[in-house]
């Protein structure tokens, strides 16, 4: 049995006070989607089938380019972090890997697999850093890393990139995601081209270090840190990366990272379509950055793009596998609570989307009739899934309402007694 740092009495004490009503909203639930046919319990398990790996970097505080301000109990180190992550994953269910980055989360490997094991955890894809410089290291990533002018900046780069996978088959990852800073901050700082070049010839040599049942994840933003132009930019470009490297080269959606009214719903169509759909990160944003909870502003969007996940689920596509990841900032709120309400979000979009009426949404756009179409959507949307939701916790063992059980536990005052609280704020994001 898996270690836990919350009490399980904790947890089924605040489930037993909230068992019968939970209980009789979950009937009333069932029998209202029996009349559309539609059977609650084949729902409910597919949901609690359905996980998203948590970012070891999102149990921090994070902050804007201006200011960052600590919060209470935060983790010192990689273990620490573990754990705030196991305690999402024993409320929630729905959280059974992490993410982890280096060099942030650097350590020996066999002591993070014997602490993940021991709280019932896995590892998700590797995460590499090369958009800010490590204190050793001997070149300046200022300029660009993997598209950097200099071949041995270049060649830096693109060994971080090989120790992370050395990494992750220790833990036994089986994926890598790139992301790159590399851009410009002024019209004519960089050639457009020669830079893309050196880029695509850097992550060759990634890929050709791959494992065989390995992916390679490259993801795209339109800006930042670079103002004017960034290598990976779109949707576009992260394609041609992915079909230029090989079969083993897949595009990562983050929802965060796209302009304001981008039909990014589309966008993951054409990647299911064309076969190089390779995961998400899932958050939200207002403006243009990732730093918002996953279904926070645009929840309706984030059950748009599960449409499409689902529908390429009911067609059967072959090879559609793609990675769920949470990758958010956390300025204001407790970042477990934050990551707690975000998995559950996911899920939320995930069971309102296998409520679609797939035999009758395809009847309507084969008729054209736009209105009808439209509201087969949003009578999935509409309807309250939370009842299945807490099912799906309850009966893998996790919270009925799991941010409740989580403050009546008194983690974070309990691991704030154990972890010196940082002083003073700083800037940047992490």
């Amino acid at each position: 049995m898996s270690e836990t740092r919350i009490a399980v009495e904790v947890v089924a004490a605040d489930n037993d006070r909230r068992e019968a009503g939970h209980r009789s909203d979950y009937q009333r639930l069932g029998e209202k989607l029996a009349r559309s046919s539609i059977d609650i319990e084949a729902v409910t398990a597919k949901v609690a089938e359905f996980f998203v790996a948590v970012p070891s970097w999102g149990v921090g505080t994070g902050g804007t380019r201006f200011a960052r301000f600590p919060g209470q109990g935060e983790p010192r180190h990689i273990f620490d972090k573990l754990d705030d992550c196991g305690v999402i994953q024993q409320l929630t269910r729905a959280t059974p890997t992490v993410s982890l980055h280096i060099p942030w989360d650097k350590a020996d490997p066999k002591s993070l697999k014997d602490r993940a094991d021991a709280l019932g955890l896995g590892f998700d894809a590797m995460n590499s850093n090369t958009f800010s410089d490590a204190p050793d290291q001997a070149h300046s990533y200022k300029y660009g890393s993997l598209s950097h002018v200099d071949a041995a900046t270049r060649r830096q780069a693109v060994e971080h990139n090989l120790e992370c996978i050395e990494i992750g088959r220790a833990l036994g990852s089986k994926a890598l995601t790139v992301w790159i800073g590399d851009g410009s901050n002024f019209p004519g700082q960089a050639s457009f081209t020669r830079q893309f070049e050196r880029y695509l010839a850097a992550m060759a040599d990634i890929y050709k270090a791959l494992p065989d049942d390995w992916r390679l994840f490259s993801e795209h933003k339109m800006y930042e840190p670079a103002f004017y132009s960034t290598v990976v930019q779109d949707w576009g470009t992260n394609y041609l990366i992915a079909q230029t490297l090989g079969e083993k080269a897949y595009c990562l959606v983050d929802l965060g990272h796209h302009a304001p009214n981008t039909n990014i719903e589309m966008i993951v169509a054409r990647l299911i379509q064309f076969g190089k759909l390779g995961g998400f990160h899932f958050n939200d944003s207002k403006y243009g950055d990732d730093d918002l909870d996953a279904g926070s502003v645009e929840p309706y969007r984030l059950f748009l793009v599960f449409n499409e996940l689902v529908d390429a689920e009911y067609r059967g596509v072959k090879g559609f596998h793609p990675a769920h990841m949470i990758d958010q900032s956390h300025n204001v709120t407790d970042p477990i609570e934050s990551l707690i309400s975000s998995a559950n979000e996911i899920r939320r979009a995930y069971a309102q989307a296998l409520l679609v009426d797939r035999v009758a949404l395809e009847g309507y756009q084969g008729d054209n009739d736009a209105l009808m179409a439209s509201e087969t959507l949003k009578k999935a949307y509409r309807t309250d899934v939370e009842p299945i939701l807490a099912e799906a916790r309850r009966r893998s063992g996790g919270a009925i309402d799991p941010v409740a059980a989580y403050r009546a536990s008194g983690y974070r005052a309990q691991v704030a007694s154990e972890r010196p609280t940082v002083k003073g704020g700083s800037g940047g994001i992490v």
